[in-house]
């Protein structure tokens, strides 16, 4: 996991006012690998795996992938229609990307709102194949 993070620490360099940089199998429900810049609670990075699980594999998330799915004629249960997610709060921007090449695992990016929002996207997509290179 060294390379993971020191991966992380690259992408939190390259994304404008990020914070946090973290890496989550969904399907174990793990935080693979957290790098943050300022202080954040214990008790909100022991969460992050659990809130990005409810973001991108919800009740109510499955069932609109199932039923995008079959209104464009895909059959195929390995295909996710959400790919990012952005969720700004009262001072941060936060990132979920889901890993193409992976497609259990999520990429999350946490930046201050001063941030450009366009470029805060486009970094984060950029440091995407280098973070999935990493495992």
């Amino acid at each position: 996991m060294s390379d993971l993070n020191a991966a992380l620490q690259k992408a939190t360099v390259s994304i404008p006012e990020c914070v946090a940089a973290g890496y989550v199998d969904l399907s174990s429900g793990m935080l693979l690998g957290i790098k943050t810049v300022d202080s954040h609670p214990n008790d909100v990075l022991d969460l992050l795996a659990a809130a990005t699980a409810d973001l991108f594999q919800g009740s109510n998330v499955t069932t609109i992938e199932q039923i995008f799915k079959r209104a464009r004629g895909l059959e195929t249960n390995d295909y996710h229609y959400f790919q990012e997610i952005i969720v700004n709060s009262d001072n941060l921007i936060h990132v979920f990307i889901r890993s193409k090449s992976y497609p259990e695992h999520v990429a999350c990016f946490v930046c201050r709102l001063t941030a450009n929002l366009g470029m805060v996207l486009s970094k984060s997509r950029t440091a995407m194949p280098m973070l999935e290179a990493s495992l």
